[in-house]
């Protein structure tokens, strides 16, 4: 680890446990009650989150992450966490040039007929974010990387490794539910487009392409990439943390909202890969204008499976109906060998119908997605580590339509998009690419069941094949099996199977 950073952690971690002693000796001297006890929480949650955004970028995600996993941290916490920013004080521009001259070269300066260095546009522990104006008059915004984050950030990386190692050795059966290694995982693989501003620079390639799905949602165009530069066309309008909601027509917030909402779920439910961090200062309006996404460096991938599982959650809370939330939930992850899932199943039917009580436009997917993470881990079901990014993202863009259209129901958009999402699953499933695939698997679950159905005649041939039924052991009747409604089943199946992998051989020959 780099002697700078060494110290930085020793201090802060110095002046959390001082922080502690201090908060400790004060407490014993008053009377223990309700109210000191959630002040103290409250201070010692505010500590800690200061303490994160000193510690920079990383553990700042780590912690808004940790923000909508109130099943790892206290409550008191995970509020707190809500808060944190990633903000730093400005570099100098001098130390920002050299990272400009590197890889622009030394003539960069020609590119652009005016350059702000004086105000950056934006301060964060990873990059600075200049207005500038090309030489041929375009207003673009020019994201410089600071020198050496990436160094920084890796060191804090392995760090971060050996920690979470030690602690699940150290925490084996908490380890089985709560896979934090898998979750950091998630977390580095996210932020890798960040320190790799050219990455960065494809995922906006990659979400234009998809983009005018929505009306009025636009991604900034590149310009020019390198791996500590990114120069890409200027928003118009400001974010909508700082934009006055007076100054847009109530028809017009409420369009931004639904348009903002349907973009993301088509991020998590047709294209599977999401916006991560969409929060008010990533979202810009303006009047009459289009509503621009920017800061592309984390996003979110997930597959189909997870997709799926996530709006059959998502619906079942929005329709009260407790079975499918449990169902699709434990599908998710992946229950441990002391997991009890009819005690899930229980705690669901308690909860799902207090959340489903709570009127639409007050229903936060987010604070839900916590809710039954809370209850997922107590009963040992594993959760999916990209749930927590997932979280993290649900959260953010409900915070962002807070901003602009606060009447608006996160719920009622999610139903008005579902048949859109089905008939997106619908064409992939009956596309070539698709079809083929199905065939492959039941071909292979032909060869499979091959080698056993021969081993089941021999048997039969034999007479030596039984069915063991407890108290009784019976031989087997062709009779019986006959009269079996799920063999029947089964066999229909096996025959379908068979002559859709006949039709595809054919075809394929042809």
């Amino acid at each position: 680890m780099i002697p700078e950073r060494g110290r930085l952690l020793l201090v802060v971690g110095s002046e959390l446990l001082a922080g502690e002693l201090r908060a400790a000796v004060g407490h014993r001297g008053t009377d223990a009650g309700a109210d000191s006890e959630l002040g103290a929480s409250r201070e010692r949650a505010r500590r800690v989150r200061a303490a994160l955004e000193r510690l920079g970028p990383l553990y700042v995600k780590v912690g808004q992450v940790l923000s909508t996993r109130e099943d790892l941290v206290p409550p008191a916490l995970a509020s707190e966490f809500e808060r944190l920013h990633d903000q730093a004080t400005p570099y100098p521009f001098d130390r920002m040039s050299t990272v400009l001259e590197q890889d622009l070269g030394s003539h960069w300066r020609e590119r652009f007929k005016d350059f702000d260095t004086l105000r950056p546009l934006g301060c964060a522990s990873l990059a600075q974010a200049y207005a500038a104006t090309l030489s041929d008059g375009r207003p673009v915004v020019v994201k410089v990387q600071r020198p050496g984050i990436a160094r920084l950030m890796a060191s804090d990386m392995r760090l971060l490794r050996l920690v979470t190692r030690g602690v699940s050795k150290r925490f084996p059966l908490m380890s089985e539910t709560i896979d934090l290694n898998a979750m950091l995982s998630v977390i580095f693989e996210a932020m890798r487009h960040e320190l790799d501003l050219t990455l960065e620079a494809a995922n906006m390639d990659e979400a234009r392409t998809t983009v005018g799905d929505i009306a009025g949602i636009q991604v900034p165009d590149v310009v020019h990439a390198t791996p500590r530069v990114l120069i890409q066309q200027r928003a118009p309008g400001t974010s909508v943390r700082d934009a006055d909601p007076s100054a847009f027509a109530v028809e017009e917030r409420e369009r931004i909202g639904t348009s903002l909402l349907a973009f993301m779920y088509q991020g998590y439910f047709i294209d599977h890969r999401f916006h991560a961090d969409p929060h008010p200062g990533n979202v810009f309006v303006c009047p009459g204008g289009p509503t621009t996404l920017i800061d592309w460096g984390m996003v979110g991938r997930i597959d189909r499976h997870l997709s799926s599982s996530l709006m059959m959650t998502l619906l079942g809370l929005a329709n009260n109906d407790a079975h499918a939330v449990a169902r699709s939930w434990a599908e998710m992850g992946r229950p441990t060998p002391w997991a009890d899932l009819s005690g899930f199943e229980q705690d669901m039917a308690t909860v799902v119908p207090k959340l489903a009580s709570i009127p639409l436009n007050r229903l936060r997917f987010g604070a839900s997605l916590a809710a039954l993470l809370r209850h997922s881990t107590r009963r040992g079901i594993q959760t999916n580590p990209m749930i927590g990014l997932l979280g993290k993202s649900f959260a953010n863009i409900e915070g962002t339509v807070r901003y602009i259209a606060p009447q608006l129901s996160a719920t009622d958009v999610l139903v008005d998009q579902a048949d859109r999402v089905l008939a997106a699953h619908a064409l992939r499933s009956l596309s070539q690419q698709q079809l083929s695939y199905t065939a492959l698997q039941i071909l292979s679950g032909l060869e499979t069941l091959l080698p056993h159905a021969r081993a089941v005649t021999r048997s039969l041939s034999s007479g030596e094949l039984t069915v063991q039924q407890a108290p009784v052991t019976r031989a087997f009747s062709l009779v019986g099996h006959r009269t079996s409604t799920r063999v029947k089943r089964a066999e229909r199946h096996l025959l379908g199977a068979a002559a859709l992998a006949w039709y595809f051989s054919r075809t394929g020959r042809r």
